[in-house]
C-alpha cells in the first residue's frame, strides 16, 4: 500500500480494521509524524522552517502567510489541507486520517483538538477505526480548548467559542458554544445592529 491508497481508502468513509494492511500502514506513518512533531516542538525554529517542517509532515505546500506556535501535535499530517493566512496557536492536537481542510484566514486557539476517528461500537469492533471528515470555512475563529468532532463542517464566519465541544454542522456567521454547543447568535444580523447601538438583544438558543 503507498499513501495516495491509503488516503483514498480513508477519504471513502470505509471503516479501518484492526490489523488490516491500512491499519498497519496507519500505524507506519504515525511513527513519521511523531519524529516530525518532535522535531518541531523540541527546540526553537523560525517562521520559515517552522513552514518547511509542516510541508514535510502534510506533504503539501505551505503558504508563506501560515503562522504557528508550538507545539503542535497529529499523528498522521498527511490528510492535512491548509489554506492561506491560518493561524494555529500553541497545543493544538489534529487527528487528521479522516480528512481535515481549513479555509483561507482561519484562527485557531490554543489546546484545540480536531478529531476525526471514532471507533467501533461493539466490542468486537472496538479497535476498529471509522474515518470522518472535519471542513472548517473561511474567515472561521475557533476559541480555545474547543472540541471538533468527526464529520462536523463549520461555515465560513462562524466562531466557537472557548471550551466548546462541537458535535454538529455549524452554519455560517453563527456563534457556538457549551457542551455540546449550540448556536447562542448569529453574526451581521440584528443582534449586532442592536448591540452597536448599545440595546440588548435576546437570547438566541436555537439548537445548531
Amino acid at each position: 500500500m503507498n499513501l495516495q491508497e491509503f488516503l483514498t481508502y480513508l477519504n471513502s468513509g470505509k471503516t479501518v480494521v484492526a490489523g488490516s494492511k491500512e491499519h498497519r500502514y496507519m500505524c507506519a506513518l504515525s511513527q513519521e509524524a511523531l519524529r516530525l512533531t518532535a522535531k518541531l516542538n523540541n527546540t526553537y525554529h523560525t517562521p520559515e522552517e517552522i513552514r518547511g517542517i509542516f510541508a514535510e509532515l502534510t506533504g503539501k505546500t505551505i503558504d508563506e502567510t501560515f503562522a504557528l506556535f508550538p507545539p503542535f501535535y497529529t499523528d498522521c499530517g498527511k490528510n492535512l489541507t491548509i489554506g492561506k493566512n491560518v493561524f494555529l496557536n500553541s497545543g493544538c492536537k489534529f487527528q487528521d486520517q479522516g480528512g481535515i481542510e481549513i479555509g483561507d484566514g482561519v484562527l485557531i486557539g490554543h489546546n484545540v483538538v480536531l478529531a476525526t476517528l471514532n471507533h467501533g461500537f461493539s466490542q468486537e469492533e472496538r479497535h476498529d477505526l471509522i474515518p470522518a471528515p472535519i471542513r472548517i470555512g473561511k474567515n472561521v475563529w475557533i476559541g480555545s480548548n474547543s472540541t471538533i468532532l468527526p464529520g462536523v463542517t463549520i461555515g465560513d464566519g462562524a466562531i466557537v467559542a472557548a471550551g466548546a465541544v462541537v458535535t454538529k454542522d455549524v452554519p455560517k456567521n453563527t456563534v457556538v458554544g457549551g457542551v455540546p454547543a449550540k448556536v447562542l447568535r448569529t453574526i451581521g444580523g440584528e443582534a449586532d445592529s442592536l448591540a452597536i447601538s448599545g440595546q440588548k438583544p435576546a437570547e438566541i438558543t436555537q439548537d445548531s
